[in-house]
């Protein structure tokens, strides 16, 4: 019996965090939009490379928890079309809140999870823009900043190394509408496409 109750209070008090906080780092892949006008079509987005952010998490239910994310990614603007191809430097900040949906409770150490959230995306550019500009009779990269809608979706796996140390891995799609203070269509030109940023991510946290 005195080995039972001891058993349950271990677990109680190992696996009864209720808040979390972490660091993730990972890589963003775009599948990016693209610009249509009399010159011709070009394929306007952003670079391919590392992202890395932080969590706040409250994890006070079974199934149910929820973290306020930031990530940085440092992809720059391009466009391009065959041969041709111009940059400029820029970066990406975005925040937002996921709800987690956990197949296992939160006395369990591996813990799978759906995850889906909203928040705000901020693009910016940190360099001048090409000269000479490398499609304008197509599109033209635009020095600036821009304020998109994000949303979230995606899933992954904690698993609890001991009582208060968590590592998860875990995969997130990053869906913005199409950033157009940042790639301006030549005259009777239009842009097209849902920015993705697919981005693999592992990342440790603390909790308590």
């Amino acid at each position: 019996m005195g080995w039972r109750l001891a058993a349950f209070f271990w677990t109680t008090t190992c696996f009864a965090q209720q808040y979390e906080v972490g660091a993730t780092v990972g890589y963003g892949a775009y599948r990016n939009g693209s610009v249509t006008a009399p010159g011709g079509t070009a394929t306007a987005g952003f670079g391919n490379t590392f992202v890395a952010g932080a969590i706040a998490g409250e994890d006070r239910y079974q199934h149910i928890s929820g973290e306020l994310r930031y990530l940085y990614q440092d992809g720059d603007p391009f466009v391009s079309t065959g041969s041709t191809r111009g940059s400029i430097r820029g970066q990406s900040h975005a925040v937002h809140y996921d709800v987690l949906f956990h197949l296992k409770n939160r006395q369990a150490r591996l813990r799978p999870y759906a995850a889906a959230g909203a928040g705000v995306k901020y693009f910016r550019t940190t360099g001048p823009a090409p000269s000479p500009q490398p499609l304008p009779s197509i599109v033209t990269l635009a020095p600036g900043s821009q304020f998109r809608w994000l949303i979230t979706a995606g899933g992954g796996v904690k698993y609890r190394i001991d009582k208060h140390f968590l590592v998860r891995g875990e995969f997130l799609d990053y869906i913005t509408p199409f950033p157009k203070k940042l790639f301006v269509p030549a005259k009777n030109g239009a842009d097209s496409g849902i920015f993705n940023q697919f981005t693999p991510m592992f990342g440790v946290s603390y909790s308590f």
